[in-house]
């Protein structure tokens, strides 16, 4: 597993797309920090681009270089190796890969500027939705050969993620606005890592007051150290269930 993770780390951090990637993080992060007087309002518009940009880089260039490695893996399946190990160092390779782009990228002017508890949040999230999407590229990848249908399913995805979800979440309030809705939303945002993140984030910085009850309520769940833990739990999940689930689906896949 070792060797497989090394090879495939080595090859991604070498790859031009994920230089670039590097580069526009970290140039747009001190541009960020830059311009604003106070940092925190830096944080705040540097987590509009994590939000959009992180998500949309690691599912799109995961999809696609799985795609690429087929006879890579291919190559791997006919060696005494357990399908399982396989999957799973190409996963590690792929989400440690795009982890250090973006700890390069946005983690080290996030902790030269803003080095304190909410730096350090959004740092782990940024992280966290890397592999998170990296996972679920490997499950839309594994779940179809055709590779067009690839990654057009992984771009559908993000766009559910980072735009439709909301959405859909205004309209059933619009629908159901005689309805206290508000606490039902705690449960929903859960359904949704980017929307997740983006609640934690959000509350460290004190913009709830911003969100009305709605934020309130959010204040009192995820502003405790069980609600944190309870996101964590389920950012975490995010991970594991994709993973899970594609590797289930690599075992039984016919090569």
């Amino acid at each position: 597993m070792k060797k497989i993770i090394k090879y495939v780390m080595a090859d991604i951090l070498r790859n031009r797309i994920v230089l670039v990637y590097l580069l526009f993080l970290l140039v747009a992060s001190f541009s960020v920090f830059s311009l604003e007087d106070n940092s925190s309002k830096g944080l705040l518009s540097l987590l509009n681009i994590i939000l959009l940009i992180v998500p949309l880089i690691s599912i799109i260039f995961s999809t696609i270089y799985v795609y690429n490695s087929a006879e890579f893996i291919e190559l791997l399946v006919s060696q005494p190796l357990k399908r399982k190990s396989i999957w799973i160092s190409l996963f590690i390779g792929l989400a440690g890969s795009l982890s250090i782009a973006f700890f390069i990228g946005v983690g080290i002017p996030v902790l030269l500027y803003e080095a304190n508890m909410v730096g350090f949040l959004m740092i782990g999230v940024g992280i966290l939705l890397s592999i998170i999407f990296v996972a679920i590229a490997m499950l839309a990848a594994v779940k179809t050969r055709d590779k067009a249908k690839g990654i057009g399913m992984a771009i559908l995805l993000w766009v559910y993620f980072s735009i439709l979800f909301d959405g859909l979440v205004l309209f059933l309030l619009f629908q159901f606005a005689d309805y206290p809705l508000e606490k039902a939303m705690v449960g929903v945002s859960a359904l949704n890592p980017i929307d997740l993140s983006r609640i934690l984030i959000l509350l460290q910085l004190d913009v709830s007051a911003m969100m009305g009850y709605t934020g309130a309520i959010f204040k009192d769940f995820f502003g405790t150290t069980t609600g944190m833990l309870i996101s964590l739990l389920v950012l975490l999940t995010w991970v594991s269930l994709p993973v899970w689930l594609s590797v289930r689906n690599f075992n039984r896949k016919d090569l």
